[in-house]
């Protein structure tokens, strides 16, 4: 099983059931960094980690912003020049959602690869 996915998808089930706050579990070190840019860009307040012996857990606090947030499976990977079309295909708007990536220069949504031009593995979309 995939950590991002279960994290991503135990996201949306509590915010379809308009739950505050939800716990993810298992953690790890790349379901932190992303949970991390999602707070970063408004779409949920703290997040904070547990640590219960064994590979710990996740308590994010959700506001009820997110429409929806997805794993990208397969993980597909770009360029920079391919990005539009990335957008074109998992977000609804070109100014709504961010669309997360892993990078050589580590876990970014697409405008800062853009800017730092630089190319990676399509990770989720959120909006």
């Amino acid at each position: 099983m995939d950590p991002l996915v279960n994290a991503l998808n135990t996201i949306m089930s509590h915010e379809g059931r308009r739950r505050k706050e939800c716990i993810i579990t298992p953690a790890s070190d790349l379901v932190g960094r992303v949970l991390r840019l999602i707070q970063g860009r408004g779409y949920v307040g703290e997040i904070e980690f547990i640590d219960d012996g064994r590979q710990g857990k996740f308590r994010v606090q959700l506001f009820g912003r997110i429409n929806e947030c997805r794993a990208v499976t397969p993980r597909f990977k770009t360029k920079v020049s391919e990005m539009e079309k990335w957008e074109k295909r998992f977000l609804p708007s070109r100014n709504l959602g961010v669309v997360i990536l892993s990078t050589p220069m580590g876990v970014m949504d697409h405008n800062k690869a853009k800017e730092e031009n630089v190319g990676g593995v399509l990770l989720a979309y959120v909006y």
